[in-house]
């Protein structure tokens, strides 16, 4: 359990702690001699049943704030502490409004140097402490005098930390990766740069490799410390110290934070919502300038809102953060607010959406999504969020938002009735939806075949526009591959049709179809020109030209070259050899050459089907080599990779009498 103390300056803060811990937690020497604290400090007790508790002693000085803000993040306990003496200060305030817009709900409250006062003064503080913390969510915390001098209350204190510590269970949720906030960094003779901080998510052993958020610089744990003994790891909730080779002192810094590589994903605009304190004296206007503290790092941004409005003290509303520098952050993040000249505290919030989207073409079904994002239950925010996106739901982001491992977002899509649909963004929509869709496409595809016979297909764009209007382009491709795989549709370029729909079916089509089919099934792989195949079927070369090319137009033609045609189960077999090779070659990247070696086709040819397979979206060219775009199945059919042809001669071809052997030599 992590405990961070808060109060005002002076107050007994780290003497409390001492008295505590045994532990001095003030370490610069500036502290020591200056008496105050300066930075966030730290101090572990073992409670009487094992527990191990970790203290962050926090400066109370309004100059340092920053730092105390670095100090409770993370937390799972407060000790807000007010001297007898003085009474609840200034800084009292402004911690207990920080811990409350952190959403922390467990604290005790101590009432220090309760030997400087009588019991009436001792009651007067205590009423004054209750009344302050009523209207916040410590309401209910126990009030506790203590004298760090005399130790009076001191046990009693170390009894509701340990009752409290033995009862503690951190929310931790398996499929949760690793997340880590920098507190501190320094280095260490002999071991190289060490961090503290929290670990929020996740679990770290010895040996994980992750990345420096914003950064993305690269780290390894080389070693791994709590309460200053080595140990193998340590997961969520816990304080530790970690040893990080392959990173520099000047490459990490507080304010960074340590995660899996999946998560790391800098942001410059955030949604959130966001609460104004009560007694701010204005509003929180559009684009006012302000100190964002997410997490251990304070970066200046703007306070974007909705058509310019303003939110008054003590109101509550959606905002957008437009931040200076880009920053790490995940939904569920606590966040405070603070006025340009970082003196005061304006409010804070929660993070909604880290990485909303640049143009919010829809404001009011947008609103619904971030109300859909509101709840911290990932399947209660997804069960919500699908009702409000007819375009579908970007599960890889969704699953980075709420640190979701693949295993975990794909057990809760399953759970909440969702298909993904696509492979590169992969995209959520509800099963019942997809299947309407796919429903309407062949019903949409029955009807234009029967009313256009003779048009090799529909327009994708069409099909679309009459069946998903709301999904959006590539989202409605990706859906009509993965029919084209099941054989329910077929598609060619921009077209697609019902299988075995063959346009202008007619008698005199159907006869030279029967004449041309198994010439160029005979012809395999090495085909036909056109002359060739009009000469072998005894046809007209200009009608036969004219056949072929509305024929392509359905698919079950190629055209490859200017005067060539091969099958579309040829073509596939083609697009087979062509992913053979790739899966082969490193990179997946293949050339002209070793396709040409393994289709046992020529050069001038190899070419020619290479292009087409990139005209119908199978290959892309990338310099002078290739890639596979996507698989061929649902363009062209399954096939299978043909056997490898016959080996050439292995021996080297002589140079004709009378040429100069070498072409570079240059003959005199």
């Amino acid at each position: 359990m992590i405990v961070a103390t808060a109060g005002h300056i002076d107050h007994g803060k780290t003497a409390l702690v001492k008295a505590l811990t045994g532990v001095d937690a003030d370490r610069l020497p500036e502290e020591k001699a200056r008496g105050i604290s300066i930075d966030i400090g730290f101090a572990y007790w073992t409670t009487p049943g094992g527990a191990t508790v970790g203290f962050v002693d926090v400066p109370g000085h309004e100059k340092f704030v920053r730092n105390m803000l670095a100090g409770v993040c993370g937390i799972d306990l407060a000790m807000l502490v007010v001297a007898a003496d003085d009474g609840v200060m200034p800084q009292t305030r402004e911690h207990l409004h920080i811990l409350d817009l952190l959403g922390v709900n467990e604290g005790i409250a101590v009432i220090t140097k309760a030997d400087r006062a009588d019991p009436r003064r001792l009651d007067q503080v205590t009423a004054e402490v209750k009344a302050l913390l009523a209207p916040t969510a410590l309401a209910a915390a126990d009030v506790i005098p203590v004298s760090a001098v005399t130790g009076a209350g001191i046990e009693r204190l170390r009894a509701a930390l340990g009752s409290i510590a033995a009862s503690w269970a951190r929310q931790f949720h398996a499929g949760r990766r690793f997340r880590y906030a920098v507190d501190r960094a320094f280095v260490v003779a002999g071991s190289g740069t060490v961090v503290t901080g929290t670990v929020f998510d996740g679990t770290v052993a010895v040996g994980d490799k992750f990345l420096l958020s914003p950064s993305g610089l690269q780290a390894r744990v080389r070693g791994i410390q709590k309460d200053g003994k080595a140990a193998p790891g340590a997961t969520a909730g816990e304080r530790c110290a970690l040893n990080l080779a392959g990173v520099e002192l000047s490459g990490v810094r507080r304010g960074d934070w340590l995660l899996h590589p999946a998560l790391h994903a800098p942001t410059m605009r955030i949604d959130v919502r966001v609460k104004v304190l009560e007694g701010e004296p204005h509003p929180l206007r559009h684009w006012t300038p302000v100190h964002l503290h997410l997490g251990t790092r304070d970066v200046p941004a703007r306070v974007a809102m909705r058509r310019g409005g303003a939110l008054a003290p003590g109101e509550t509303g959606i905002a957008q953060l437009v931040l200076d520098q880009s920053a790490a952050a995940l939904h569920g993040d606590r966040f405070i607010l603070r006025d340009q000249s970082a003196t005061r505290t304006l409010g804070g919030g929660v993070v909604l959406d880290p990485w909303p989207p640049r143009q919010r073409r829809n404001p009011a079904q947008r609103l619904l999504q971030l109300a859909a994002l509101e709840p911290v239950d990932p399947e209660q925010a997804l069960r919500a969020l699908q009702v409000c996106s007819p375009a579908g739901i970007d599960l890889a982001q969704f699953g980075r938002s709420f640190n979701l491992d693949d295993r975990a977002l794909s057990a809760l899509a399953g759970k909440c009735g969702l298909e993904t649909v696509g492979k590169s963004s992969p995209t959520a929509l509800p099963r019942t939806t997809v299947a309407e869709v796919c429903a309407s496409v062949e019903r949409c595809l029955d009807g234009f075949h029967k009313a256009s016979p003779q048009a090799p297909g529909m327009d994708i764009r069409t099909l679309r526009g009459e069946c998903a209007p709301a999904l959006a382009a590539p989202l409605f491709q990706d859906l009509l591959q993965a029919m084209a795989a099941q054989q329910r549709i077929e598609l060619t370029g921009s077209i697609a049709r019902r299988p075995r729909h063959v346009a202008s079916d007619n008698p005199a089509d159907r006869q030279m179809w029967d004449r041309v089919r198994p010439l160029l099934q005979q012809a395999a792989h090495a085909g036909l020109l056109l002359t060739e195949l009009a000469s072998a079927a005894g046809a007209k070369e200009a009608i036969l030209a004219d056949f072929l090319h509305r024929m392509a137009k359905t698919g079950e033609l190629v055209r490859v070259g200017t005067s060539r045609f091969y099958l579309r189960a040829t073509m596939a077999s083609f697009a087979a050899v062509a992913q053979c090779v790739a899966e082969l070659s490193p990179g997946g990247r293949f050339t002209v050459a070793q396709f040409r070696d393994r289709a046992g086709v020529g050069r001038m040819l190899s070419v020619d089907i290479l292009e087409s397979l990139d005209r119908l979206g199978v290959t892309q060219r990338v310099g002078d080599a290739r890639v596979l775009r996507r698989d061929f199945t649902g363009i062209l059919g399954p096939a299978e990779v043909p056997p490898l042809p016959a080996a050439r001669s292995a021996a080297p071809p002589q140079p004709a009498r009378g040429r100069n052997p070498n072409p570079r030599t240059f003959r005199r």
